[in-house]
């Protein structure tokens, strides 16, 4: 069974081609770390795969569904990048979790008991239950990330998308969120994560992608950071041997 699948895919913003041609799959309960260089197509596959961004060319399949109908049945979660939240926005962090719920509250917005038991769970669960009345722009870079973690736990999503989770945050929050991110894969839950971490990335994942606006390499992370990859993706000097990637 494939969780995502990603068939031939082409995105345009005018004249400039973000994804070209690609072609990727990954089954479910599995962690698959995203690779690439600023402007590889990173966060335009993110957008595409939950339906934010339409292909010009090629097919995308979120568990057998179109993606904009697997982001409305609440089947795929996504985590963005800092920047394209609004912290100063007055919600608190139980609120912001909240909104995984939205999905299945049905037509009146009401949360019902059960969906503040999914909330409390999940809050739990990043160890933000303390914190849940605080506004969410009042917490630190690595809390803020855990928090719409929670909200892909609150949802129940069987698909979580995170868009450099680790960027700013601190090497708890770091480790905390490779833990999660672990035990959701080993619940059934597929994660796709871009990362500039290389060092972590074969603690972190069970396979990954290197992205180049075409998928240059997709197989485990050791094979994705031999030197001759990486120097197609991001210009690298193939180190000596018997020295680490760098």
């Amino acid at each position: 069974m494939t969780a995502i699948e990603v068939r031939d895919v082409v995105v345009r913003y005018g004249e400039v081609v973000a994804l070209d041609g690609v072609t990727l799959a990954i089954a479910p309960g599995r962690v698959c770390g995203l690779v690439g260089v600023n402007g590889s197509g990173k966060s335009t596959l993110f957008k595409t795969i939950t339906g934010l961004v339409r292909p010009d060319r090629g097919e995308v399949r979120v568990h057998g569904e179109a993606p904009a109908r697997a982001r409305r049945s609440g089947a795929v979660a996504y985590v963005p990048q800092s920047e394209a939240v609004d912290w100063a926005f007055p919600l608190s962090v139980r609120d912001v979790v909240l909104t995984g719920r939205y999905g299945r509250l049905g037509v009146t917005r009401r949360p019902r008991r059960a969906d503040h038991e999914a909330v409390d769970r999940a809050l739990a669960r990043v160890g933000l239950a303390d914190l849940a009345d605080r506004q969410i722009g009042a917490l630190s870079g690595g809390q803020r990330k855990r928090a719409f973690v929670a909200r892909g736990i609150a949802q129940e999503a069987r698909v979580l998308l995170l868009d450099e989770p680790f960027a700013g945050v601190d090497k708890r929050s770091e480790a905390t969120i490779t833990g999660l991110l672990r035990e959701l894969a080993a619940d059934g839950a597929t994660v796709l994560v871009s990362t500039h971490d290389l060092h972590a990335l074969p603690e972190l994942a069970d396979e990954a992608l290197l992205l180049m606006r075409r998928v240059l390499v997709h197989g485990s992370p050791h094979e994705v950071l031999r030197p001759e990859n990486l120097v197609r993706a991001f210009g690298l000097d193939v180190p000596a041997a018997g020295e680490g990637v760098r």
